[in-house]
């Protein structure tokens, strides 16, 4: 296996409140044939019975080795990137990308740690809440007349591109500066959190009219691709802001 092959590994496919034993099964064949091993689950239906292993096709070591999980901040606490995939049209627009440059670069970060690739319900896909934890999102190109992809078709289709992208030499973070690494997703929280309690604080966000401030910020900071030091400036910021206040 190359080094590219190897990096596979490390990107989780996420699959939130999957509610069908069988597309868990599928989406555990999907993977196997893509190269990815890590499948996480967040408060799933029953995935080790004879349905999910008869849609499995010889994947159950997937199923064996899922990962459950009571929410989706827990499996992405570690994570430096996070891509949630999305059909619907949002009043506010995510910072999104086509799935080829999605599977690069996650594979490019998945160098330096776990990274997630996220997909929602079968029926509604991710809330606006749960993306506020992706940086960004990717869309599969379909029929505008009938877009709806089976769980497991997406998977295959995304994790085909993250196998394409792992035979190609150039699979490095070229569009930002450094070698720092991304900030972790816990950091990102944290940061947000530390930004919505000094806005409030200084009166420019009221918390009984939020109106879309934060969920806008989310989309201004996402854009930005902060690494680790650059969350740090960032935090120290605020931290300052905070003491003349007080």
């Amino acid at each position: 296996m190359n080094g590219n092959r190897e990096k596979l590994r490390n990107i989780r496919i996420v699959l939130v409140h999957p509610t069908h034993p069988g597309n868990i099964g599928a989406v555990a064949r999907a993977m196997k044939t893509m190269c990815l091993e890590a499948l996480c689950l967040i408060e799933p239906a029953e995935y080790l019975g004879a349905e999910a292993r008869a849609r499995a096709a010889g994947a159950d070591d997937i199923l064996l080795r899922a990962q459950r999980y009571e929410s989706l901040l827990e499996v992405l606490r570690d994570c430096r990137l996070v891509i949630g995939t999305s059909a619907r049209a949002r009043g506010i627009a995510w910072p999104s990308l086509a799935p080829a440059l999605c599977a690069q670069r996650l594979l490019a970060e998945a160098g330096c740690g776990p990274v997630a690739l996220v997909f929602g319900r079968e029926k509604m896909g991710l809330t606006n809440a749960e993306l506020d934890l992706c940086q960004y999102v990717v869309g599969i190109p379909a029929n505008p007349d009938y877009a709806s992809l089976n769980l497991a078709g997406a998977v295959q289709v995304l994790g085909y591109e993250l196998l394409r992208a792992s035979d190609t030499q150039d699979v490095a973070p070229e569009w930002r500066e450094g070698h720092v690494p991304l900030a972790r997703n816990d950091d990102l929280q944290r940061f947000y959190s530390h930004l919505q309690e000094v806005l409030v604080e200084t009166g420019f966000l009221d918390p009984a009219k939020p109106r879309r401030l934060m969920r806008r910020l989310y989309r201004l900071f996402n854009r930005a691709y902060l690494d680790e030091n650059e969350v740090n400036i960032l935090r120290g910021i605020l931290t300052a802001v905070q003491q003349r206040l007080r």
